[in-house]
């Protein structure tokens, strides 16, 4: 009986390493692609926006611009309703695109704010991020109300951003900006134990090379999205005018 009892337990141990290994693998692969769909954005941002006579080019021509946003919607819209019929080029091909149609529409920052205070925003940005998803990561609680609830809010900030576009007040402005800066903070940790608890869930799934990098996409975009939003949400505080 000891000996049945031995070899179960090491049975069992074995999985719980395997499964260790497979969420870290899988982890490690989502801060990848994040990672490089960051760089791609904050290259292609950098080059046109401290170029004056394509930046000024692109702020002159509006119909460019709103194509390239046009063209964000759209590609979150098809990787996170068909990321599972892609095939992995595609669904790569697709982030990629979306991170440089961003740096296409963050060039224009460099217009409104200084280098230094882009580059010192941006720090406090992937600090703030990197402790809320380490959190989010390492935690035994449970953020499922806590992400429910931010995303409901996130509806109710996008709603008062739009009609602050009509009404131009300067309170709901920096309403929308600090509860927004709540909003994203609670989302990076709830989608990083997210991420965690579906690679947990997913388990042998995951080292299919094909469903691993799909799924690895999936996560590098949500986590993508919630740095960008939340470092636009801090440049409005920490970010110094050109002017």
């Amino acid at each position: 009986m000891d000996r049945t009892y031995m070899q179960q337990s090491a049975r069992s141990a074995m999985s719980t390493a395997d499964q260790v290994s497979v969420t870290a693998g899988f982890i490690n692969r989502v801060y990848g692609w994040m990672s490089g769909g960051l760089t791609l954005t904050g290259v292609i941002a950098y080059l046109i926006g401290t170029d004056p006579v394509m930046a000024r080019k692109l702020a002159a021509n509006p119909g460019l611009l709103w194509g390239a946003i046009i063209g964000e919607f759209i590609l979150v819209i098809a990787i996170s309703a068909g990321i599972k019929k892609m095939s992995v080029a595609v669904a790569s091909g697709c982030y990629l695109l979306y991170s440089a149609l961003t740096g296409v529409v963050l060039s224009l920052i460099f217009l409104t704010f200084t280098l230094e205070s882009i580059a010192t925003t941006f720090f406090i940005t992937a600090l703030t991020f990197g402790a809320m998803s380490i959190y989010g990561y390492v935690t035994k609680r449970d953020l499922t109300s806590i992400g429910n609830l931010c995303l409901m809010a996130l509806i109710g900030l996008i709603i008062a951003s739009v009609i602050n576009i009509f009404i131009g007040s300067s309170a709901l402005y920096w309403v929308v900006t600090y509860v927004g800066i709540l909003i994203f903070v609670g989302l990076t940790a709830y989608d990083t134990q997210k991420i965690k608890e579906m690679s947990i869930a997913l388990g042998p799934e995951l080292s299919a090379v094909d469903a691993g990098k799909k799924y690895a996409i999936m996560g590098a975009l949500t986590l993508y999205l919630d740095f960008i939003n939340l470092f636009l949400l801090l440049l409005r505080i920490f970010g110094n005018s050109r002017d």
